[in-house]
């Protein structure tokens, strides 16, 4: 019987920083020593920020005995579901390991998993969603046959009215307009086929959007000083991502719109387009069960006030909208559009910056050749 030989292992950095899940190394005393990838995405900041600083200065845990037993440095701990508060990014839900390192008295190894990413990034099946939207698949045909007979029936009075009640048949008509509109932005939603994915340049896609808006704030006149500035922030050395290009545009666009829309009131309205590989998200989507990474970030932050606390969880749900003549289904459409394309999007508000971030994140189109990626339309 023979043995194979062996082959060099990895060095132990590089197996961390290849981890999804952030891992922090404690010192005595629970001083942060040092940290991964994951981990420093997790806070929002860089290793060279946190290296040094106490555990309770980045991340406040509301149990105290759970403080009490990470100070423990002899006994291992797990926790599920433990609501924390990350300085400047608001309350997350995490699981938590800490054990002690060996031959080491003081030192501590602890592992966070982001429950709150996870269900932003997840693949769940959004029942309540897919029965609110197919709705419309249902019933277009039924609805919108009547409404073009309403259409009809109001042009040809306004023919034959007088001026004066001419408004009642252009607002009837207009009606009937914004409804058919409406009916036909929820078959977009209900949906059940996606439209075919290929390599996509995302910056293509970034640039054809940031010249939409821009000439949009143009002919609306929005100009001086308190003109929103949009700023790139592209890595130039990102390949293609999958996706379809002109759904990407859209999505662009959608988010482009509303951050310009919510930093119109800022004393110097300002929205940052960015683009950037995020290591450590990964989504089991293919059809022989392999991880599909989602390292490409393309993230729309303003300075604008930011979402009412209250709505923040349900901002991606149909008819959610805080504008006054706003439909809730922007959103809701990015949602579908990015989960099509085998992306996710998150929402964020960093409060101690008071900037408000979309973040939505793409596979490579590399990564996903021959390896069978299932499709299947999302909410």
């Amino acid at each position: 019987m023979s043995l194979a030989t062996p082959t060099a292992l990895p060095e132990a950095n590089r197996l961390l920083s290849s981890l999804p899940h952030a891992v922090i190394l404690l010192e005595p005393g629970l001083t942060i020593a040092s940290l991964n990838p994951a981990a420093e995405q997790f806070f929002g900041q860089s290793l060279r920020r946190l290296v040094g600083s106490h555990l309770a200065d980045v991340v406040s845990f509301p149990d105290q005995r759970l403080l009490e037993r990470l100070n423990d440095y002899e006994t291992p701990v797990s926790a599920r579901e433990v609501v924390v508060a990350l300085k400047g990014r608001g309350v997350r839900r995490i699981d938590i390991n800490i054990a002690p390192v060996a031959d080491t008295t003081g030192w501590q190894v602890l592992t966070i998993h982001d429950n709150s990413a996870t269900e932003a990034l997840g693949d769940d099946s959004g029942g309540a969603d897919n029965a609110v939207l197919r709705g419309p698949e249902i019933m277009a045909h039924e609805i919108k046959n009547p409404l073009a007979g309403i259409r009809g029936a109001a042009q040809l009075l306004a023919r034959k009215v007088d001026e004066r009640d001419r408004a009642l048949t252009d607002l009837i008509t207009s009606e009937v307009d914004r409804i058919a509109n409406l009916i036909e932005r929820m078959q977009k939603l209900s949906g059940r086929t996606a439209p075919p994915v290929g390599p996509c340049n995302l910056h293509e896609a970034a640039r054809r959007a940031i010249d939409v808006i821009e000439a949009a704030n143009a002919e609306d006149g929005r100009g001086g000083a308190r003109r929103c500035r949009l700023v790139e922030e592209f890595d130039p050395s990102l390949p293609p991502v999958l996706g379809s290009l002109d759904g990407l545009v859209q999505v662009i666009i959608n988010l482009l719109s509303n951050a310009t829309e919510a930093s119109q009131d800022a004393a110097e309205p300002r929205v940052t387009i960015r683009t950037r590989f995020a290591s450590g998200l990964q989504l089991h989507t293919t059809d022989s069960g392999a991880p599909l990474r989602l390292p490409v970030e393309l993230r729309v932050s303003d300075n604008g006030p930011g979402v009412d606390p209250a709505m923040r969880d349900h901002i991606f749900e149909p008819f959610v909208t805080t504008k006054k003549s706003g439909q809730g289904l922007g959103l809701p459409l990015v949602r579908k559009l990015v989960r099509d394309m085998n992306g996710r999007i998150t929402h964020e508000r960093d409060e101690e910056a008071r900037l408000t971030h979309f973040r939505i994140h793409l596979p490579l189109a590399r990564e996903t050749r021959g390896r069978g990626v299932r499709r299947k339309p999302a909410p």
